[in-house]
């Protein structure tokens, strides 16, 4: 059985580690790191394009940026380039034509080089790497950052991802702080962004951390960190504007939200453009209350299946499984191969320096594998290549 590969990010070292995930009918399924790179700065998030030639990293450094690297190996990732972000950011994803960051009070748009892959100089005289579009999200009130170490330069209290649509002809941006939903239009020539509405929230506490769209391009999912909630949104009209259609608690019914800060939610690979689950996942505040993930049924269209009851927060529940530690800062998943009916996902714990991954059959879920990061390394995200 061959072995499947993915890349996990730190929030306090400077590597990028490659790990091999082998599955095999005859012997346990294990994980372990099979290369360690120098990076340019610890990397919160990450994202690998689409043609698995080049990775893009928020990087923490100071001031804050972003870099690519290109992927000429599994064991040969060689910093390409980097750029300068305006506030620290959350989130990082690009098309073929450019690359998106949001962070706390803003974000911005950067020009891809094709020929690199690396960020590229927006004109011939221009002699840096700026960006080619440059995005405020604070309005009458200013960003909020009350200087803990959970806000992270006021991720906590601004934007924190930025995502595209499938088809790429739009973008959506989480505001924790502003409790809303930004959407844009993307422009198809350069990539640059029109603001199509600012979508309040469902809750007055929910914050919204994270939009994943259906591959179906017609629903996005909102994982809210404060409610430990996730909402489906129907795309209704360009622009793009969304319409509130079901929401589902991700923490068990006795559990109280305010002790936990939701974390991620996707969908699964297994069905193509047609992903028969939803995933999420939920960290502890406290380091002493255990996380969660949660597998929900959906329909075709994206929609959750609730079997028409359509108003209860946990119906299309599958399951719930409660995860070894708090998380930590991160707790994230990212779904990837299936094999003989089993899907297995990565799930990245920085309270001990954990990296999982789960299996997943449809009714429960397992601990497949784990391996264990030293000397004080925290996981932040994993991307599969």
């Amino acid at each position: 059985m061959p072995a499947f590969h993915f890349l996990v990010g730190s929030f306090n070292t400077s590597q990028i580690y490659t790990f091999a995930f082998n599955v095999s009918t005859d012997f346990k399924p294990n994980l372990h790191v099979i290369h360690c790179t120098n990076a340019q700065a610890p990397h919160s998030w990450l994202h690998v394009s689409d043609n698995k030639k080049t990775l893009y990293a928020t990087s923490w450094t100071e001031p804050p940026g972003l870099a690519a690297y290109s992927i000429n190996a599994l064991n040969d990732i060689k910093l390409i380039n980097s750029v300068h972000t305006a506030s620290r950011s959350g989130y990082v994803c690009a098309s073929g034509r450019a690359v998106y960051s949001a962070g706390g009070a803003s974000g911005e748009v950067f020009a891809i080089d094709r020929s690199t892959g690396g960020f590229l100089v927006p004109s011939k005289q221009d002699s840096d790497y700026s960006p080619l579009q440059e995005l405020s999200f604070v309005e009458d009130q200013p960003q909020q950052d009350d200087g803990s170490v959970m806000d992270f330069g006021g991720l906590r209290h601004g934007a924190h991802s930025a995502d595209l649509s499938p088809d790429g002809k739009a973008l959506y941006v989480a505001d924790i702080g502003r409790n809303a939903i930004f959407t844009f239009s993307v422009d198809p020539k350069d990539g640059k962004l029109t603001l199509g509405e600012k979508h309040i929230s469902p809750r007055s506490h929910d914050g919204p951390r994270h939009v994943w769209p259906h591959p179906g391009g017609k629903y996005v999912y909102c994982l809210q960190e404060h409610s430990s909630m996730v909402d489906v949104f129907e795309i209704v009209a360009p622009g793009p504007k969304l319409k509130h259609v079901q929401g589902v608690k991700i923490i068990p019914e006795a559990e109280d939200h305010q002790e936990f800060w939701a974390d991620e939610v996707r969908t699964s690979l297994s069905n193509g453009d047609k992903p028969k689950y939803l995933y999420a996942s939920t960290r502890g505040l406290d380091k002493a209350k255990m996380g969660y993930v949660a597998a929900f049924r959906l329909l075709e269209d994206g929609r959750i299946d609730d079997g028409g009851n359509s108003g209860k927060e946990q119906d299309g529940l599958l399951a719930m499984w409660q995860t070894p530690t708090s998380g930590g800062w991160a707790n994230a998943i990212q779904p990837g191969p299936t094999v003989d009916g089993i899907e297995y996902i990565v799930l990245t714990d920085s309270d001990e320096g954990l990296v999982m991954v789960l299996s997943w059959d449809g009714r429960d879920f397992k601990e497949a594998a784990r391996a264990k990061l030293d000397g004080g390394v925290g996981p932040a995200t994993a991307v599969w290549l």
